[in-house]
């Protein structure tokens, strides 16, 4: 953690969003007194901790036990400073999607007034629809939309991940709600490979896909969105590589 957050800030960049299992201890963190050092020490923003949700579950305790797990990861987010805490929101196999949808619901209401407590907002990150098993069952804008429509707080929002939404018919009209509704939280890039390897290790850098980034930011900045854009790529491959030229090379890549 110290190494990426003095290589981002020496190279220009202007925050990092920490991802909680470099925090952890029990995840083989650096723990959460150190990585508030380390981050403060830094000079970034932290535009997000990820990650919260996975809400749904079989039975109420399960569904409690995930509502207090995120009220946890709220106040961590407080102390390092973030502005919201990425949601991931679940999935059950064998759980009908509309159910698991009415416990997301559900759980985030429940943790919405220590959000605000805490400082800090909650965004929904639909993911892509290969992860409605198990991961996630919100799947588009649409369906974090709703969720924010039924909920009303300024505590809640959206994180749009390109990788994950690219595809929808309607994604510039969501991007356009969620900017007239002041919902629109954060925004990831990445590439979409046109022979992907692996589901979930073997994201494209800008660049190396079909997405169209160029077009997809155009629409997110014209909603007013000032936010920090935040590369976002689970790779092998990248992992694998230099993480200096790495580095050089998503620089190059956001310009």
């Amino acid at each position: 953690m110290q190494q990426c957050c003095d290589a981002y800030a020496q190279a220009g960049f202007g925050g990092v969003s920490v991802w909680r299992n470099v925090v952890a201890p029990n995840e083989g963190g650096v723990g959460l007194a150190e990585a508030v050092k380390i981050v403060k020490g830094s000079g970034l923003q932290v535009p997000a901790y990820v990650r919260g949700g996975f809400f749904p579950a079989a039975d109420a305790a399960k569904r409690q036990e995930a509502i207090d797990h995120n009220k946890q990861v709220l106040d961590e987010a407080a102390a390092l400073g973030a502005e919201q805490v990425v949601l991931v929101v679940g999935a059950v196999p064998g759980l009908p999607l509309d159910e698991a949808r009415k416990q997301v619901a559900n759980g985030i209401a429940a943790c919405l007034p220590h959000a605000q407590q805490a400082g800090v907002k909650l965004s929904i990150e639909p993911l892509h629809p290969m992860y409605a098993g198990d991961k996630s069952c919100i799947n588009r804008m649409a369906e974090a939309r709703e969720i924010c429509e039924r909920l009303q707080s300024p505590w809640l929002g959206i994180a749009l991940d390109v990788y994950h939404c690219w595809w929808d018919p309607d994604l510039e009209v969501e991007i356009r709600l969620a900017g007239e509704q002041g919902t629109l939280l954060g925004y990831h890039v990445c590439d979409w490979r046109l022979e992907t390897r692996h589901l979930l290790t073997d994201r494209g850098l800008m660049g190396d896909g079909c997405i169209d980034i160029a077009g997809i930011t155009q629409m997110v900045r014209a909603t007013g969105f000032a936010g920090l854009a935040e590369v976002e790529v689970f790779s092998e491959q990248y992992w694998a590589m230099d993480q200096d030229q790495y580095l050089e090379l998503i620089a190059q890549r956001c310009g």
